[in-house]
C-alpha cells in the first residue's frame, strides 16, 4: 500500500468536505472567489483542523479525522488487549454453565484456548458455542480452532490492517520481538480506533437475498 498515495487522496477527499463548510466563516472580499487551498503537510491540516468551528468539526469528527492522519504511525501496543486482561481458555475445560457464563460476561468473542503447559493451541469463537448440542460434558478442545494467526506489537495499525485482509480473519495473537504472547487484537478493535466504535446493526438476515432487498 502506497501511503503517501493514500495520506493524498485523504487531504483531497477533507479539502473537498471542508471546503462548502468552511464558506460561511471566510472573509467576504469584492474580488474573485478562491477555493481553500489544499493542505501541504500534516502541521497545515491540524492547523485548519484547530481553526475550524464546531459546528463545521464536532469534536468527535476531529478524532476520526485525527485517528486517519495517524493510521501509519499508531502501534498494535496502544489499542490491543493486553495479556492480563485477556480471558483464556483450557483445552480440558468442561462447557458447562460456569465457563460458558465466564466467555459470555467477558465482553469478547474469541479467546485463547492453552494446553496445560499453558502454550496456545487454538482459538474458541463464541459463534461456535451457539448450538443446542453442547454438552457440559463437552471440553473445550472439542470446540476450538486450530487456526491462530499472530501481529507484533510494534506492528503499525496500517500493517495489522493489511494482515486483516490477507488472511481473512478476525482475530489476532499480538507477540513481541521474543516471540512472548502480550496481548490480543481484532477487527473491531481497529474499526473502534478508525471509527470511535464499532457500528452495530441488528439486522442478521444477510443470506437471504429477499430480506436484503427488502429491508
Amino acid at each position: 500500500m502506497n501511503s503517501d498515495s493514500f495520506l493524498e487522496r485523504f487531504l483531497r477527499k477533507l479539502t473537498k468536505f471542508l471546503d462548502p463548510r468552511l464558506e460561511k466563516y471566510r472573509e467576504k472580499k469584492p474580488v474573485e472567489k478562491k477555493k481553500l487551498p489544499a493542505p501541504k503537510s500534516k502541521e497545515e491540516l491540524l492547523d485548519l483542523l484547530k481553526r475550524c468551528p464546531d459546528s463545521v468539526l464536532n469534536s468527535s469528527e476531529r478524532l476520526k479525522i485525527a485517528s486517519a492522519m495517524m493510521f501509519k504511525t499508531t502501534k498494535v501496543s496502544e489499542i490491543m488487549l493486553e495479556k492480563p486482561a485477556i480471558t483464556f481458555v483450557r483445552e480440558t475445560d468442561f462447557m458447562g454453565p460456569l465457563t460458558l457464563d465466564k466467555l459470555y460476561r467477558s465482553g469478547f468473542k474469541h479467546f485463547p484456548v492453552v494446553d496445560s503447559k499453558g502454550d496456545l493451541v487454538g482459538i474458541l469463537h463464541t459463534s461456535s458455542l451457539n448450538s443446542l448440542k453442547i454438552k457440559e460434558t463437552d471440553r473445550a478442545f472439542k470446540y476450538l480452532d486450530p487456526n491462530i494467526f499472530y501481529v507484533r506489537a510494534d506492528y503499525s495499525l496500517e500493517k495489522a490492517f493489511a494482515a486483516f485482509l490477507r488472511t481473512n480473519s478476525y482475530f489476532f495473537i499480538v507477540i513481541n520481538k521474543n516471540n512472548e504472547l502480550v496481548g490480543l487484537l481484532t477487527v473491531e478493535m481497529l474499526i473502534g480506533y478508525l471509527l470511535g466504535k464499532a457500528p452495530t446493526d441488528k439486522f442478521e438476515a444477510d443470506s437471504d437475498r429477499l430480506s436484503v432487498a427488502v429491508r
